[in-house]
């Protein structure tokens, strides 16, 4: 298979590339542990790309954003990670910190250069520390076809943002040492994207735009509070409790995404929780909003997943190591709560939201646009600054919920929609709230 080299892959995306200048470390001429016939195998891979390692590391302008760019070279020994290879990513990395500079990985590699024994396999700690160093400016990997290996171990899957090319190979084990009879669809780029463990697929002619736009969103920060939107639905507040919870349940209501979609200029979407798992229930990215970036955490209505609640406190983490601020959407009848719940961690992954919205060094700013189901809901929420739209409630649990904790019959629940103090207003005069918007609103 004809693959584009490393430089031309640089070129389709950015523009000014200059390569780092990076001491050449000496190695034997058979390598670490004096392979057999290596140096002839790096002579004839040099000689065949034009380069001098497995690896392009430098600068470049993707748009109008300076970044870092790591590129591999698979025509390179199958772009695999020598020495020089962690030389050069290492110094890609203090160049990123020093310059205060995105760092872009566009991965092609088979994994470890096995020619170089335990000493290829320690450089993924090199560069492991290395990016870990580096979490003050943003890490966007770009999965080529392959990404196998430590380079999918490591700058791949540690990304903040995780890009990949259509078809892709993807996996920690490449195609030559899976298990007999693995299906080859489980190491693609598309299982990944199902599995919560890549954000977006993109075409190569999307790629250039793709990038573009990341950068610019996670380049912007700006620690001021985000405003709340406006109210898109009914602009009546309810009489009674029940009314309230009627309002908030109606399918005419407005959801997620259509406020996002008419709060931002244009947003750019996170998927997954990184450990197998996606909430379609969960709208999770950045929006860009009057010339600055914004995180969302949102959620659609149904009842959060602990993958949801993952997925929204990895966006919260990232948002503030990036000093971007948060908005929460808060419309969810509750946390799931059925046994394959349980089993993916409910309780653990509610509690990561909850210390994440706690321990958030940026602002958090929450709409209540639906239903404020109990501690599902409360975990997105921020204490202190949240608001409520006129066709939402909030309750420590559903009217429903507690008849049943509280034995009593059915027709007894409108009447305790109202003992729960729920409503909208409601929730003002409780403190809860900070006020109900309306249409134009701007806080």
């Amino acid at each position: 298979m004809s693959r584009p080299s490393a430089r031309s892959v640089i070129k389709e995306i950015a523009t000014g590339f200059e390569d780092l200048d990076v001491p050449r470390s000496e190695e034997p001429d058979d390598g670490p542990i004096d392979w057999p016939g290596y140096r002839s195998a790096r002579d004839a891979a040099e000689e065949r790309t034009g380069e001098s390692e497995s690896v392009l590391c430098g600068t470049a302008m993707i748009g109008d954003v300076e970044a870092v760019v790591i590129a591999f070279e698979f025509g390179f020994l199958g772009g695999s990670i020598g020495r020089r290879t962690g030389d050069r990513v290492e110094a890609a990395f203090a160049r990123a910190v020093a310059s205060r500079l995105p760092v872009v990985s566009l991965i092609a590699t088979g994994g470890s250069r096995m020619q170089h024994g335990m000493r290829a396999l320690s450089q993924l700690q090199r560069i492991a520390r290395a990016a870990a160093g580096a979490r003050s400016v943003p890490q966007i990997s770009v999965l080529r076809d392959p990404t196998t290996g430590g380079g999918w171990a490591t700058l791949g899957a540690s990304a903040d943002v995780v890009l990949a090319l259509p078809g892709a190979q993807v996996g920690f084990a490449g195609s030559r040492v899976r298990p007999a009879g693995a299906s080859a669809e489980a190491y693609t780029a598309e299982a990944k994207l199902a599995w919560g463990q890549v954000d977006q697929i993109v075409t190569p002619a999307e790629l250039p735009s793709a990038l573009e736009r990341w950068l610019r969103l996670l380049t912007s920060s700006m620690e001021e509070a985000a405003e709340p939107p406006g109210a898109l639905g009914s602009t009546d507040l309810p009489d009674s409790g029940w009314d309230a919870v009627q309002a908030a349940r109606s399918a005419e209501r407005p959801r997620a995404a259509e406020y996002l979609d008419a709060h931002f200029d244009w947003r750019e979407e996170l998927s997954g929780d990184r450990c197998g798992g996606v909430d379609s229930g969960v709208l999770c990215g950045f929006g860009w909003r009057s010339g600055r970036a914004i995180a969302y955490a949102a959620q659609c209505g149904t009842a959060t997943l602990p993958a949801g609640f993952r997925t929204a406190a990895r966006l919260v983490r990232l948002a503030s190591r990036l000093r971007i601020p948060v908005l929460t959407l808060v419309d969810t009848p509750g946390a799931a709560n059925d046994e394959a719940a349980e089993r993916a961690g409910a309780g653990a992954a509610i509690a990561e939201l909850f210390e994440a919205v706690a321990s958030a060094a940026v602002p958090i700013t929450t709409l209540v646009i639906g239903e404020g189901g109990s501690g599902g809901a409360l975990a997105f929420a921020a204490p202190g600054s949240t608001w409520v739209t006129p066709d939402a409630y909030f309750s420590v649990t559903s009217p429903e919920a507690a008849a049943a904790i509280l034995k009593l019959p059915a027709d007894e629940v409108p009447a305790l929609a109202d003992r729960l103090r729920l409503r909208p207003q409601d929730l003002v005069d409780l403190g809860i709230a900070r006020s109900v918007v309306r249409p134009a609103d701007r806080v």
